[in-house]
């Protein structure tokens, strides 16, 4: 397909923003804001108030650094690069690229795909290369994009999902972007194929995060893309920010209309149906993030969607037709009422309740969200009480992952950074990630700052966009991968082990139908409590994480039952699961087998 200039957007998609831009300048200049997205905001004196750390919150003890950064040794350089050296301040330019593991070639080690970005030739849009690195073992890596066919994508390029839609038993490849996307399936490990056409995907429309999840119980996944803003050349206003001097910069999305979100059902002839009128999808969302997942505990994907500058969504399952119950749930918006810039989003079980609450990583001078999971499709937002006030504000965050990285059986977070403005006042370009412990404190669960336990990577500043989690040397400790904006991709390979002896227990679902199986639960009895983690479709932004499960042990002596609550309904139970290997679980069959 030759680069297009401008695709063909239905602007009438979309609704107009309740803020408009001079709305935002206005309560810059009376409220002294130094980050003009969050200015434009219905109110933010509530946001801006000073947020002290929790009284009597425990010191990050001293210690060996739990990552080391080893993109230098794997043969692994790729940038991700945004075009703005053509001087456009185009929106587009503040999206990034994703990253995906993959095992594209079934040897059982975790490869890597990086979206590219893209550039401007003049008021042509085209797109930077995509690449594919073989994992060689060892963290050794070798580019095998062009081999396999995938060093032909022309658009510009910024998501990426992964799924076996056709249940060959071979992931296949979504690439999402500007005014297209792009499906490739694998040729047995060989080759990728375009489908797109093919498939019945059209894409035409500004596609960011993807996710893919059996959302009938037929047995296929179906898919579910987010859409961002009705931006173009011939939408193109020039937007200048009143406390950088008056300098022109990157408009905010609420310049501009968002677009219906797609949903896409799964034929299971190698086809998918657009079925976005008939589920009703919500028209005021500007989507960067989405997660397909169980939230409500009846074996049915849901789906979470993380918006820009408006209302976050959840679409409830019930049955195959969706219903979006995102404020009655208590997860549209912050504490106060108000919509945030929300752009990543994951799932994780970090109170230890056997629900899946729900994080989010939002825009500057906003709190993360994190949604505590009450049972009966219910949430308490508990960013504040779980430490997240003072810290989460600093950063204009994106991808996200739960990751258990000391293999205590609790839940840590990481979340990646970088602003999207060249010029923001009273901020910086390039920001540092975060890592936040799981730890107890006051009878509850709160995550503290262990960044300086992160390693050399979250002290150095970048333009963070997508984040993988995933075991990339199948050693039971799961690394990071981040995917930076004009500068290199890093590889963070988790070396907590070395002072650390807890165990872990690593599983991989295998289902009859979908064999990708996201929105299934897992509950693994151990000596010291229940841990329960889930699949998913989607998640972080822009990317896609190693699809197994990771059960840190800890000091547990033993381990009992894995209980598996499959996608629709089914349950069965494991025994006997050795600690420190992978097991491949297959749904129907009665004994897990040792990989």
């Amino acid at each position: 397909m030759p680069p297009q200039s401008t695709p063909p957007i239905a602007t009438s998609r979309g609704i107009a923003r309740r803020k408009w831009y001079v709305v935002g300048i206005i309560l810059i200049v009376a409220l002294g804001a130094s980050g003009y997205w969050a200015a434009t905001r219905p109110s933010t004196t509530k946001a801006l108030d000073p947020i002290k750390p929790l009284e009597g919150t425990p010191k990050v003890p001293d210690g060996p650094a739990w990552f080391r950064d080893v993109t230098a040794e794997t043969g692994i350089d790729f940038t991700c690069k945004n075009g703005e050296e053509a001087d456009h301040f185009s929106i587009l330019e503040s999206i990034g690229g994703g990253v995906a593991m993959i095992d594209f070639d079934r040897d059982g080690r975790l490869d890597l795909f990086f979206t590219g970005g893209g550039y401007f030739d003049g008021k042509t849009i085209k797109g930077h290369p995509c690449k594919l690195y073989r994992n060689m073992g060892n963290w050794k890596f070798r580019d095998v994009t062009r081999e396999v066919g995938l060093d032909k994508i022309d658009f510009y390029n910024s998501g990426v999902a992964v799924a076996d839609y056709d249940r060959d038993g071979w992931p296949d490849l979504l690439v999402t972007g500007y005014g297209r996307v792009a499906l490739f399936h694998n040729e047995k490990g060989k080759r990728f194929v375009e489908t797109t056409e093919k498939a019945g995907l059209r894409g035409n429309f500004w596609n960011t995060s993807a996710g893919f999840a059996d959302l009938t119980g037929k047995g296929y996944p179906d898919l579910y893309v987010c859409q961002y803003v009705d931006w173009s050349f011939k939408n193109h206003p020039i937007c200048k920010l009143p406390l950088s001097g008056g300098q022109r910069d990157v408009c905010p999305p609420q310049q501009f209309k968002p677009l219906v979100h797609t949903l896409y059902f799964n034929q299971g002839d190698g086809t998918f149906r657009d079925v976005t009128r008939e589920q009703d999808l919500r028209s005021d969302g500007c989507g960067l993030g989405v997660l397909l997942a169980d939230f409500n505990g009846d074996g049915r994907p849901d789906i979470y969607v993380a918006n820009d500058a408006s209302n976050n969504h959840l679409y409830f399952n019930r049955g195959g037709k969706l219903e979006e119950k995102a404020m009655l749930a208590g997860v549209a918006t912050d504490e106060s009422g108000l919509y945030n810039g929300s752009m990543g989003v994951d799932i994780g079980d970090y109170d230890g309740s056997g629900q899946g609450s729900l994080f989010v990583t939002n825009f500057q001078y906003e709190l993360h969200s994190l949604y505590q999971n009450l049972g009966k499709e219910r949430f308490a937002y508990q960013s504040r009480a779980a430490g997240l006030g003072a810290l989460s504000r600093h950063f204009v965050a994106f991808g996200t992952g739960f990751i258990d990285v000391d293999n205590d059986g609790w839940e840590d977070l990481c979340f990646v950074n970088g602003h999207v403005v060249r010029k923001p006042a009273g901020n910086t370009l390039k920001q540092t990630p975060v890592l936040l412990r799981n730890v107890e404190f006051q009878g509850r669960r709160m995550f503290l700052d262990y960044s300086k336990r992160g390693g050399a990577y979250f002290q150095t500043p970048a333009v963070a966009r997508g984040l993988a989690v995933g075991d990339l040397d199948n050693d039971g400790w799961p690394d990071l991968v981040v995917s930076n904006t004009n500068s290199p991709a890093v590889l963070l390979r988790n070396v907590a082990s070395a002072d650390n002896p807890a165990r872990w227990l690593g599983v991989q679902l295998v289902g009859k139908n979908d064999r990708d199986v996201a929105g299934a639960t897992l509950v693994l009895e151990t000596t010291f409590r229940r841990l329960t983690r889930f699949t998913k479709g989607g998640g972080s932004y822009l990317s896609s994480s190693d699809r197994r499960i990771l059960f840190g042990l800890g000091a547990a002596e033993k381990i009992g039952r894995l209980i598996v609550r499959w996608p629709w309904g089914k349950e069965q139970v494991f025994d006997n699961l050795e600690p420190n290997h992978y097991w491949t679980l297959r749904e129907g069959e009665a004994k897990a087998a040792r990989q």
